[in-house]
């Protein structure tokens, strides 16, 4: 049986297209393929930054480029053997929280909220998506 009405139709068709995309909670993506060797715990959900959501880091890094605050300034950068540190799906090294700093709000409100347990941080030139509770990282954008 047919819809009657052709919005419906073009509406299920839409559903038929995407219906094998990651799933989409809070603007942040979920990709079941990436992440099918993984349990679906707390720590291991896919969540990370969609690309609006670098589109968006990108414009505020450069409309502020003059004006960078603490955690994207250059001084702020991880040394090299630092850096590498920073790992998906592991734990945020507790020798770096000390160099974490909060995200700033105007860059905060261009982006959806995170998850819940989840925050947004700053350090050398980085966004980590974390877990609050566990400090697991599940995203990591660098700005370039």
């Amino acid at each position: 049986m047919l819809p009657a009405n052709p919005a419906l139709a073009d509406k299920h068709e839409h559903e038929r297209e995407h219906e094998h995309d990651g799933d989409h909670d809070n603007g942040h993506w979920r990709d079941r393929e990436r992440h099918r060797d993984y349990n679906d715990d707390d720590d291991r959900r896919g969540y990370g930054f969609g690309e609006h959501d670098r589109d968006e880091c990108r414009g505020w890094y450069t409309e502020n480029y003059r004006r960078l605050p603490p955690g994207f300034t250059r001084r702020d950068r991880l040394p090299p053997g630092l850096e590498v540190e920073l790992v998906l799906r592991r734990r945020f090294p507790p020798d770096l929280e000390r160099r974490v700093y909060v995200v700033p709000v105007e860059l905060e409100r261009r982006l959806p909220p995170p998850p819940p347990d989840y925050e947004r941080v700053a350090i050398g030139g980085h966004i980590v998506l974390r877990n609050r509770n566990t400090k697991i990282i599940v995203d990591i954008f660098h700005f370039e």
